[in-house]
């Protein structure tokens, strides 16, 4: 009975230390360090403007508008801003709360429709301004989820197309709306891993910031 005692209490101890020190002072000091060395991106890279949260660069966030309307379950039915680029579609109305990607397989019948869809609202929304594009030119980001659904960046391709609507849409010549993607395009990580690509945030933030 002493013996069990004795192990029930080290055992006690043992979680009791552990909870301290891993649960509680390993994340502390964690935390410190990244609020010291690296305070933008711990804090998630929140971009403000006048004083307000308006966003995050490493966060995606839809830029839409709200038509007024309602769906059968009572929220709002929202149209693209035509006046600002758009991200790439999220499996889960970019919430950064639960990112995850669109679960379905290159085979699933309900894979074809959801690119297919998406394709027909993105040529939609786009060709008015843009009478030559045709959907083979439409890039696959433009029609497709990332792999977190909440990817705050577009391809340049997509940016390039967007490009048309964004300018006429502002009364901004295209050359400002081009040089601006340009301006707003991240390079690939480390030189060398992923593609180039344009943050949707920081991009439409400059564009209202430029004189039309």
């Amino acid at each position: 009975m002493a013996k069990f005692t004795r192990d029930l209490s080290t055992a006690a101890l043992a979680v009791l230390v552990l909870t301290v020190v891993l649960g509680i002072g390993y994340p502390l000091v964690v935390t410190g360090i990244a609020q010291v060395a690296l305070p933008g991106r711990a804090n998630g890279e929140q971009v403000k403007v006048g004083g307000k949260v308006v966003g995050s660069k490493l966060i995606g966030q839809p830029f839409v508008l709200d038509t007024g309307k309602k769906d059968a379950k009572g929220n709002p039915i929202t149209r693209p801003n035509p006046q600002c680029f758009q991200p790439r579609p999220s499996a889960d109305a970019y919430n950064p709360a639960v990112t995850f990607f669109g679960n379905h397989g290159p085979n699933q019948a309900s894979t074809m429709f959801l690119t297919r869809e998406a394709l027909r609202a993105y040529v939609a929304l786009e060709r008015p301004y843009d009478a030559r594009l045709t959907p083979a030119q439409v890039p696959v980001d433009a029609v497709t989820n990332s792999a977190s659904g909440v990817d705050p960046h577009i391809s340049q391709a997509n940016a390039r197309i967007q490009a048309h609507r964004v300018a006429a849409v502002r009364h901004v010549p295209l050359a400002t709306v081009d040089h601006l993607i340009s301006q707003h395009t991240d390079g690939r990580f480390l030189g060398v891993l992923g593609e180039p690509g344009v943050n949707v945030l920081t991009l439409n933030l400059a564009l209202d910031e430029t004189p039309r």
